[in-house]
């Protein structure tokens, strides 16, 4: 059984947190916060197609919007993405990725 409380943690970008949920070659679930004001770099997947699902607050994906809680998006291999909150609230969701996207980033 998998528990947020007890999953490994990661902290990135400016204060945001991560957590692996499933951490497999073929597959990547972590669930991410995001502080109020904060992006990640923009980058791209050579291989990894990934899903974004906001569980709460709401998310802003370069290219394609906003994308509020309970929604949920589609990345495409090799599509230039950001996630960024610009709210004033914390946002959290969670990215599924196929195959994993460890090694698999370019920054922009």
């Amino acid at each position: 059984m998998i528990d947020k409380t007890t999953a490994e943690h990661y902290q990135w970008g400016d204060n945001c947190d991560g957590w692996y949920l499933v951490k497999q070659q073929d597959l990547l679930i972590i669930h991410e916060k995001m502080p109020p004001n904060t992006a990640e770099q923009r980058h791209f997947h050579q291989h990894a197609r990934q899903f974004f699902f906001v569980l709460s607050g709401e998310l802003t994906m370069e290219r394609q919007g906003e994308v509020p809680a309970q929604k949920g998006i589609e990345i495409p291999p090799q599509m230039v993405h950001q996630a960024r909150n610009e709210s004033q609230a914390a946002v959290e969701f969670l990215v599924i990725s196929q195959p994993s996207t460890r090694g698999d980033r370019q920054e922009c």
